[in-house]
């Protein structure tokens, strides 16, 4: 490494001396490879190849229909009804409670509960929807699904 003290021309110096910076690039550089694996973890998953996955409709299974409504209230629908938050709930209950009694009781080991199947108005806001979904799991409810509107498989790309 070289160093200029000015020697005799009174001109000054105008270059820059990079070792030190390249120098703390590199330690950089060092510090990122080895941190940047550590820091970025990842579950490894495999995805389904499918688009969607069709529900099936049995008729045990609960409907709900989630939009907002005039009055700028959430408006919920078990089938054609419209519930409020408190009636969604026990209606909940009542519809488990009856299906378990059906089948045999929650001791029968083929028990197969009934699902929420939420279709909500792309306009909805979501604690609209949030509300459903927890007064269903509220009732005991496993399983909650949306339904969608599926693209038009001509014009809709491979997942």
């Amino acid at each position: 490494m070289a160093m200029s003290v000015g020697g005799d021309n009174d001109t000054t110096m105008s270059d820059i001396n990079t070792t030190p910076l390249v120098d703390v690039m590199l330690v950089l550089l060092i510090i990122f490879l080895i941190a940047v694996p550590v820091v970025v973890q990842s579950v490894k998953l495999k995805l389904p190849d499918v688009r969607f996955d069709p529900t099936t409709t049995k008729p045990e299974n609960v409907s709900l229909s989630v939009l907002q409504g005039s009055d700028g209230q959430c408006a919920v629908f078990w089938g054609q009804t419209r519930v409020g938050h408190d009636e969604l709930l026990s209606r909940a209950v009542a519809k488990l409670r009856a299906e378990i009694a059906r089948q045999g009781g929650v001791g029968n080991p083929d028990l197969e509960l009934p699902e929420a199947h939420i279709r909500a108005d792309v306009n909805v806001p979501w604690n609209c929807v949030g509300g459903a979904i927890y007064n269903m799991q509220m009732a005991g409810f496993a399983k909650v699904g949306f339904i969608s509107e599926p693209t038009a498989v001509e014009n809709s790309p491979r997942l």
